[in-house]
Order: structure tokens, then C-alpha cells, then sequence
């Protein structure tokens, strides 16, 4: 007889390996972003409203993921969430992570730079979607197949928004996604001190990034 792990295991197996691979994947953007630096001044107009834009972008996926962990918390092993974002969108904390991914990019001065690290994430989670998905309509059968038919994958659709009346709040989940979020922040420090040691030749060579 074969023996299978609880899925809620499996589920989070899934998750964890899929934060592993991101974080592998980011220390590779680094190490390649540390390696190459654009043509245009570094401190240019245009290279500093490019880092505007993506700090705007890094705090607006800090708060989206935030404001999706209220209404997911707890209930993704336990019910379908089909309120507030996960009306518009079946993976909202994915699409601001995308953002994010794109405003860590984006420190570069170099909005190249910014899709390379926003396409880079889509396609680490893109995966662990897939498995997701298929974990969520084996549990949840015709209810997740109706919600997936009417919600984008990740494309929000505005005009499908519908909330909840009341929510409970999960602390923990919330801080922890909070938490979790933060860490794009340091993206701003470790860019800034790739930043220096390019402009002092230090590392780097010349290339035709916009």
C-alpha cells in the first residue's frame, strides 16, 4: 500500500521550496546586476526617477501583500478566498510580488534592470502556481473550478471586485507577511552599495541598459 504525506504538508513543501528557489534566484540577479552597470550617469535625472518609481513600487507591494494577508491568512488550506483582492485576482500577493520584484530592479536606475527582476519572479512562481492550483482543485473540486473560471490567474479584473462584510484578522499571518514584505527594503541599501563600487570602477563593466 502505498503511503502518501498529509497534503497540507505537501502544500507547504511546495512553499517552502518555492521561497528557497526565489532567494537563489535573487542572489543570482545580484551577482549579474553587480557585474554589469548601465551607460547613463549615476546621478542622472532619469537614474534617480527611475529608484523613485521603484521605492513607490517596493512600499505599494509591502502594503498589497499586507492587505492580501487579511483576507488569505489561515484559509488557504481551508476554504476558497474569493473576497477583496482574490475577487479580481486568483494570486494577488504573487502579482505584488511581481511589483516588488520590479522595484528592487528598478534601484538600478534602469527600468531594463526592473523587468528582468519582475519577469525573473514570475517565472520562479509561476511554478509553485501550477502546483497551487492543482492542490486546490483536487481539495476543493467543483467550488475552486468555478472560482477559477470567473478570476483571472493574475491579470486583475476590476469589475469582478466584490468584499467581504466582516473579515477575522490573523495577527500572526498579517505580521509575518509584513515581515516578509520588508525585506525588499533592503534591496535599497544593497543597490546603493553596488551602486558605489561601480561608480568608483571597482566592479562592472559598460553596458546599454535603459
Amino acid at each position: 500500500m502505498t503511503m502518501h504525506p498529509p497534503v497540507a504538508l505537501s502544500l507547504d513543501v511546495v512553499q517552502r521550496r518555492r521561497k528557497w528557489f526565489a532567494g537563489l534566484v535573487l542572489l543570482a540577479l545580484l551577482a549579474v546586476t553587480a557585474s554589469v552597470r548601465s551607460v547613463t550617469a549615476f546621478d542622472g535625472e532619469w537614474h534617480e526617477g527611475v529608484e523613485a518609481l521603484g521605492l513607490a513600487l517596493i512600499v505599494l507591494a509591502i502594503v498589497g501583500r499586507g492587505w492580501c494577508s487579511l483576507y488569505i491568512g489561515g484559509r488557504k488550506k481551508a476554504e476558497i478566498v474569493d473576497r477583496g483582492p482574490y475577487s479580481i485576482t486568483r494570486n494577488p500577493l504573487y502579482v505584488f510580488s511581481f511589483i516588488g520584484a520590479f522595484g528592487i530592479g528598478a534601484q538600478t536606475g534602469s527600468l531594463v534592470v526592473g523587468a528582468v527582476f519582475a519577469l525573473a519572479t514570475f517565472l520562479v512562481f509561476v511554478r509553485t502556481v501550477g502546483r497551487e492550483e492543482a492542490w486546490l482543485a483536487e481539495h476543493f473540486g467543483e467550488t475552486y473550478d468555478a472560482y477559477r473560471a470567473r478570476t483571472p490567474r493574475f491579470w486583475p479584473d476590476v469589475s469582478r471586485w466584490r468584499d467581504a462584510e466582516e473579515l477575522t484578522v490573523r495577527p500572526a499571518f498579517f505580521l509575518r507577511t509584513l515581515r516578509d514584505g520588508l525585506t525588499f527594503l533592503a534591496a535599497i541599501p544593497v543597490m546603493e552599495g553596488i551602486e558605489h563600487l561601480q561608480s568608483t570602477g571597482l566592479i562592472g563593466f559598460r553596458i546599454g541598459l535603459f
